[in-house]
């Protein structure tokens, strides 16, 4: 965001998943590139914490740009504001009260607020602490919010709780709960035999949307990991099409870590073809 080379950069980028979904007659969601555009992390990627209104404003505009360019190609084109973790996004650090958190956050989600995105969507939160924080901030500025949740290859959150317990806790601490739930940075592998143990848990239910690594590694292997694990395409296809049908409910879909275009050129291919 910082140059226009920068900015033309992402523009192809994000224009060659619009051009898919443009293909596949799909919905499609914009993710604001600001996952590490709050306080912290701005420091640390060379901004001053000052910045954080404007980063999130010229961001916002960005996808504007790109809704206006596809509007009248796909149904639907939602602009999500993107909130990352304040700690790392694999092990939990500086872990905060709720109370904490929701001041933390709404610095960032002040700035989504004012730049008129449809939703706020929080990536990978390890705690129910922090999720609780964000979602009380996006209640305070009016604005719905999406909580996305990684998880162990065990399919519990890096503190131990369960999908299930996090849910329940967050649904039960905030005034107007998540539209939704999310699962990100993990592979369908991680989690899909709890869910299906879970399959008639209202949390379970929750559950609206996946974003998958692509690799089946640890978090911990894929920290230490010197090249790109891409996985194998077809076969997370294969993966997100069995979700789609353990749990149809199930409508938004993406990829994480690993993911390119030909994962999710497979991933809608497969979903389209899964019996519901």
């Amino acid at each position: 965001m910082k140059t226009e080379k920068g900015c033309d950069a992402l523009r192809n980028y994000y224009r060659k998943y619009l051009e898919i979904a443009k293909k596949h007659h799909t919905s499609f969601i914009l993710e604001t590139p600001t996952w590490r555009a709050n306080p912290d992390w701005l420091e640390k990627t060379g901004y001053p914490r000052s910045s954080t209104s404007a980063i999130n404003k010229k961001a916002v505009a960005l996808m504007k740009e790109l809704k206006t360019e596809f509007e009248n190609d796909l149904p639907t084109i939602l602009i999500s504001g993107c909130v990352g973790p304040r700690g790392d996004g694999y092990f939990p650090e500086n872990t905060m009260s709720s109370e904490e958190a929701q001041q933390y956050h709404s610095h960032q989600i002040e700035a989504l607020k004012h730049s008129s995105v449809d939703l706020v969507t929080a990536l990978t939160l390890q705690d129910a602490e922090e999720a609780i924080g964000v979602t009380l901030a996006a209640n305070y500025f009016v604005l719905p919010a999406v909580i996305s949740f990684t998880v162990e290859t065990d399919s519990k959150l890096p503190n131990g709780m369960s999908l299930a317990e996090v849910i329940k806790t967050v649904d039960e601490n905030t005034n107007v709960p998540p539209l939704y739930y999310m699962i990100n940075c993990a592979h369908p592998t991680h989690f899909h035999q709890e869910l299906l143990k879970n399959k008639n848990d209202p949390c379970t239910g929750r559950i609206k949307a996946i974003r998958a690594n692509a690799s089946c590694k640890s978090h911990a292997e894929l920290d230490e990991a010197t090249s790109l694990d891409r996985g194998i395409p077809r076969e997370l296809g294969k993966e997100y099409k069995n979700l789609k049908e353990s749990f149809t409910h199930i409508n938004v879909f993406g990829g994480c870590c690993g993911t390119d275009e030909e994962h999710i050129s497979e991933i809608i291919s497969q979903i389209h073809s899964a019996s519901v």
